[in-house]
């Protein structure tokens, strides 16, 4: 690691101390830990899965290389062929830390219900953003630590719902690790950490970035009713994803929120629109969105993304202040200082697993939700005031009564959004659509 600066601070020595041990295990095969007992009082810790896509194998396999003393004993997911199918592939890479027995498996949309009534410790919560509210909220009342994938939130009852399970973590002693995985990777700490220390003076402006080619869109099983598609192509609808805000660009705006000490803006505006990603298997959420965050006193956050094949791709955060600039993602600052980072290369995934274990095993918990809560609001405000045009304020957004439910979950149940005769669904229309 080199570079020119005017001085360590004491806030960097301590960040150093908390952050030395995980830079040291990033690219470890074996991890260790202080080996001090945890509350059931064995050795092994084990962990649960809810929600078994892609994302939640992927989890599983970094809760266990993040802790040699993990053991993955129970899995739930609302289609039993996807847990499965995960349960292969995890048993693949870690089949010695795999116990998941027949008795272990549910399924169904009650099945993290049965999950979080077994002996687990941890609980890895990868699910349709909608559900997450919902999981943590039983997770934490059944005093599980609990990993959880972003989006956090799909509405503002849910964000409201995360900040609440997150007190009641703060008051049982639970930890709670957002899947904002940015905020675990080494580079980007230190990065930002020089950004808080002022090594580009007062930031005013960010720019986020997120364009890509398409996601996925699934089409539909034939013997599914029109809940189980829509939950199996949840990518592609609002009620469950939060539209490609709460699919992608969460995590930009995270660390945009992130460079700015976490605090809220005052009000948001924006664009969006459907142009290329049209039909019945791309359910109701746009390809494109714009917003500006605006903080007050001439700071702003840009944050745009798009999921259009054939387009440019970007991905990328870049900060402004009044005496330099950083490009995050490479690590570097420009300007009255000039620093680059040259540490060792990490994952992300596995870090931040790495934290909430060694919390677990340490007796010091670590939450994350309240920033894992306002990112997700940031997220939503993007879509909203794509979909309606308007102008949102931050306190308008939080206090919303507005709910992305349907009337029952049960398979057989009408979801919130509903195809026409041709199969197609609505569409927000800006200027149309209002902010509820």
């Amino acid at each position: 690691m080199t570079g020119r600066e005017s001085g360590t601070s004491r806030t960097r020595r301590r960040f150093l101390k908390q952050t030395a041990h995980a830079a040291a295990v990033a690219t470890a095969s074996g991890l260790s830990f202080a080996r001090a007992a945890h509350a059931s009082g064995s050795d092994i810790l084990k962990v649960g899965l809810i929600g078994c896509g892609g994302r939640g194998s992927g989890a599983a396999v970094n809760a266990m290389n993040a802790d040699p003393n993990a053991r993955l004993t129970a899995m739930a997911d609302v289609f039993p062929w996807r847990m499965e199918e995960s349960l292969k592939r995890i048993k693949a890479v870690k089949s010695e830390q795999v116990q998941v027995d027949k008795d272990h498996r549910f399924a169904g949309l009650q099945s993290y219900q049965r999950l979080l009534e077994s002996d687990v410790d941890v609980v890895l919560i990868t699910v349709p953003s909608h559900f997450t509210p919902i999981h943590l909220k039983a997770a934490v009342e059944a005093g599980k630590h609990v990993f959880c994938e972003k989006t956090h939130a799909v509405d503002a009852p849910g964000v409201r719902s995360v900040i609440e399970s997150g007190e009641l973590a703060r008051e049982k002693g639970l930890s709670i690790v957002s899947g904002l995985a940015w905020r675990y990777h080494t580079g980007v700490i230190e990065t930002m950490k020089r950004v808080h220390d002022g090594a580009i003076g007062e930031v005013h402006t960010i720019k986020e970035i997120c364009n890509t080619g398409s996601l996925r869109s699934l089409v539909r099983r034939p013997e599914m009713t029109e809940m189980e598609y829509q939950i199996y192509n949840w990518y592609d609808f609002n009620w469950l994803s939060a539209d490609l805000p709460g699919l992608n660009l969460v995590h930009n705006v995270d660390k945009g929120a992130w460079a700015l000490h976490d605090r809220p803006p005052l009000r948001a505006w924006g664009m969006g629109g459907r142009e290329v990603r049209k039909g019945p298997t791309f359910g109701d959420v746009f390809d494109h969105h714009a917003t500006v965050f605006d903080y007050g006193e001439g700071v702003q956050m840009f944050a745009y993304c798009r999921q259009i094949n054939g387009t440019k791709t970007e991905i990328s955060d870049r900060f402004v202040g009044t005496k330099g600039r950083c490009d995050l993602l490479r690590h570097t600052i420009e300007g009255e200082t000039n620093w680059q980072y040259e540490g060792p290369p990490c994952n992300r995934f596995d870090l931040e697993h790495v934290a909430l274990f060694s919390a677990i095993r340490s007796g010091n918990p670590v939450n994350n939700s309240t920033y894992m809560a306002r990112s997700s609001l940031l997220a939503l405000m993007a879509t909203w005031c794509s979909h309606t045009g308007q102008e949102i304020g931050w306190d308008q957004a939080l206090s919303s009564k507005k709910q992305m439910n349907p009337e029952r979950y049960a398979f057989d149940a009408p979801p919130p959004t509903a195809p026409s005769a041709d199969g197609s669904y609505p569409i927000a229309v800006p200027g149309i659509t209002k902010f509820a």
